[in-house]
């Protein structure tokens, strides 16, 4: 009984974090290998996305904003960019119009879909990964 409790309890708690480690950062490896994971799937430019975000929305000087935000656009934004990301054409033309003067929450609503394509798509894909699977074995305590 004790194993079975044990087990239980160890898969209700990985659905329960979800993409939490992408805000939290409370393991050192988890974004490492998911990003890692991200890459092989061809899908890595969500997860820089999002971070490049979470890099963004610090930034105070408004000059580093504006220079910050135009980069932003060239690599995720702009149709056919290098890291294009997918998101709606009424959320590109509110950042397109916004980027002229950027403020920290301009790319919050791309941002926001990105998360969701990650939460709700690859995430799942890479719980169930051999990659998470060795990640978990590596933090995991030996219990046998």
């Amino acid at each position: 009984m004790t194993g079975l409790k044990k087990k239980k309890t160890t898969s209700y708690r990985v659905p329960k974090a979800s993409l939490s480690f992408l805000r939290e950062k409370h393991t050192l490896y988890g974004p490492v290998v998911y990003a890692a994971y991200l890459k092989m799937e061809h899908s890595d430019e969500n997860i820089k996305f999002w971070m490049a975000c979470e890099t963004y929305k610090k930034i105070a000087s408004r000059w580093s904003r504006i220079s910050r935000a135009k980069k932003l656009y060239k690599i995720y934004i702009r149709p056919q960019s290098p890291r294009e990301i997918n998101i709606d054409s009424s959320t590109r033309e509110t950042i397109i119009r916004n980027i002229q003067e950027p403020t920290q929450t301009c790319f919050e609503e791309a941002q926001k879909i990105v998360y969701m394509h990650m939460e709700r798509d690859s995430y799942p894909r890479f719980l169930k990964s051999e990659m998470y699977q060795n990640l978990l074995k590596t933090i995991q305590p030996n219990n046998s």
